[in-house]
């Protein structure tokens, strides 16, 4: 009778603990069932060029002459001995220094600093049409990447196929969190002009999805943070490494002196 009871007790914790965890991993634990939900204000985020953004632009129009001074030709910026074996040619770029300016063809020095990439595009094109009729200005920001660190299964670097990337975005990128991740506080670092500012987010919650930070900028930091069981794992590994190497040692000098002892009696 006494082991059918602690069979039964075990059985019960065994399945709290299984419902304790699925509870600590799902997100969204707020939205209900139905099949379309309104979590409120949707955010509208279009990333604005800073300083230190690669943008690659390239001038088209019906007379590939009349354009051709306005793009640079194209460099692989390859080293001594070194061999292009793709067929993709290398894009330039126009780096924007610390005064939000880039140095473009023709037009000279332009301050593209704070502007989206539409509001740069219409600006070129207005400007280059005093030179070529009805030009074609494509920008692209080249180096828009995120970093996610932490508890997710790929960390790393995530480079950014376009401008507009939300944080489930790069966690998916990421791998998505690890069974240890804590999924109640994800910490994001931004640098704004020189000061960083930090941000946490509850993923298990849905209002992480009306954050005005639920889109990420330029060179923005994820960072996952260990739950408690990853911790305590650790911290048990750490304790249960030192207590084997302590009890190695005590073992090894108990062998010493018992050799010392057995010395002696024989002397």
């Amino acid at each position: 009778m006494k082991i059918k009871t602690l069979i039964f007790a075990f059985t019960i914790i065994l399945l709290t603990s299984c419902k304790t965890t699925t509870n600590n991993i799902t997100y969204f634990q707020d939205l209900n069932n139905q099949s379309a939900v309104t979590t409120g204000k949707a955010v509208n985020y279009t990333p604005r060029i800073a300083p230190d953004d690669q943008l690659s632009i390239t001038v088209s129009g019906m007379d590939p002459n009349a354009v051709a001074t306005f793009n640079i030709p194209l460099a692989s910026y390859l080293a001594p001995g070194e061999t292009n074996v793709t067929s993709t040619p290398v894009l330039h770029t126009y780096l924007v220094n610390s005064h939000g300016e880039i140095d473009f063809p023709v037009l000279g020095k332009l301050q593209v600093g704070g502007m989206t990439r539409s509001e740069l595009t219409d600006m070129m094109t207005k400007r280059i049409s005093a030179y070529v009729k009805s030009p074609i200005v494509t920008i692209q920001i080249r180096n828009f990447k995120v970093s996610v660190l932490g508890e997710v299964n790929k960390p790393g670097t995530v480079n950014v196929p376009n401008e507009r990337l939300s944080i489930l975005d790069a966690l998916g990128m990421a791998g998505d969190l690890t069974i240890y991740g804590n999924r109640t506080n994800v910490l994001l670092i931004r640098d704004n002009n020189g000061l960083k500012e930090y941000h946490r987010f509850d993923l298990t919650s849905a209002e992480m999805l009306t954050s005005p930070y639920y889109y990420l900028q330029q060179n923005d930091v994820l960072y996952v943070e260990p739950n408690k069981a990853r911790k305590g794992n650790a911290k048990y590994s750490q304790n249960g490494q030192f207590n084997v190497s302590l009890a190695s040692t005590i073992i090894s000098a108990l062998s010493v002196l018992a050799s010392l002892g057995i010395a002696l009696l024989v002397k």
